[in-house]
């Protein structure tokens, strides 16, 4: 803390508020210390850490898309975990790229937090290790991080479940609609969704059109312009295979405004078995992001107390067939 108050040209108090966020500093040179600390890698002595509590009693989660069923349905199940031992929920959306980076250089460095959940984002190695060297537990809940705990579904098994469903109905012309989360290109889902796709169509003998492999933004309105874009192609394909429910949903709504009859003209599968998938009779591979988080929380709770995380296989996926896919027309 001498490091910084030097650097800075403050008080050791002043250097203590703005890294705890008290008043009585200005904004300035608030941004200006944070910034010098982040430079000498500051971080409180250990000793010092011991006075004032070995433990903050909290877990961050943090997800690039909050609002999503997915991830609220991830966070309640972490909760009805974690609450019962005493720990709360620092809840981050880190939908912007500067958003992220202060994250990970902000909660390490004030020691905040005892573990940290990211939900469906690949860690970098620098932001994992930051995390590692401050004793920070770390666990990934619906994606596979290399160096951490991880909680998920088997992404290139449910695609290849959902793609084989079309397959025997007597589709070939079968359409990629996948999605880029709006901060992380490296997102694993999406790569291993897309290697579900073409093993699934590999082992079948079908060629893949490389024209019906569409990536676009996430959700609802990312599916009704992804799905814009294959009817524009040269050919459009007789069944889809969208990455989510909601990518799927925009889809059917492109399709209708289009003129275009599902399942009749044009089949529909996805995955997630979203509340909204049965009320809109939407054929999905389901998946249980509650089950996810509940199972991740007892990931964390391991960690926090010593032991050998619990080893946690993918958790299963099964197709629901509803009424959006059918026979190809003849």
């Amino acid at each position: 803390m001498a490091d910084v108050a030097a650097r800075t040209g403050v008080s050791l108090s002043t250097v203590s508020r703005a890294l705890r966020g008290l008043e009585g500093v200005s904004e300035g040179t608030r941004e200006r210390i944070r910034e010098v600390a982040a430079e000498l890698d500051y971080v409180v002595s250990p000793e010092a850490s011991a006075l004032s509590g070995r433990a903050t009693g909290r877990v961050a989660v943090v997800t690039h898309d909050l609002p999503t069923w997915y991830s609220s349905s991830l966070i309640v199940g972490l909760e009805r975990e974690l609450r019962p031992a005493g720990l709360d929920l620092l809840v981050r959306c880190v939908d912007d790229p500067d958003d992220r980076v202060h994250f990970f250089a902000e909660i390490p460095l004030r020691r905040k937090v005892d573990a940290v959940v990211v939900i469906a984002i690949a860690l970098r190695p620098s932001e994992l290790a930051k995390l590692h060297d401050r004793g920070v537990a770390v666990v990934a809940a619906g994606s596979h991080s290399d160096g951490v705990p991880s909680v998920a579904i088997d992404d290139e098994l449910a695609a290849q479940q959902a793609v084989n469903h079309l397959l025997q109905l007597g589709h070939t012309r079968i359409a990629l609609l996948n999605t880029i989360a709006a901060t992380d290109r490296a997102w694993q889902a999406q790569r291993d969704r897309e290697a579900g796709y073409r093993t699934a169509m590999a082992a079948a003998g079908v060629p893949v059109d490389e024209d019906l492999v569409v990536s676009w933004a996430e959700g609802s309105r990312g599916g009704a312009e992804g799905m814009d874009r294959l009817l524009s192609g040269r050919r459009s394909p007789s069944a889809v295979f969208a990455f989510s429910d909601e990518v799927a949903l925009g889809a059917i709504r492109s399709l209708r405004r289009a003129g275009i009859d599902v399942p009749r003209q044009l089949s529909v599968v996805s995955i997630d078995d979203h509340p909204l998938a049965e009320l809109t009779d939407l054929t999905t591979v389901a998946q249980d992001p509650g089950a996810l988080g509940r199972a991740s929380a007892q990931v964390v709770l391991d960690l926090l107390a010593g032991r050998a995380p619990r080893t946690v296989g993918p958790f299963p996926t099964r197709l629901v067939v509803r009424g959006t896919t059918a026979p190809p027309p003849s």
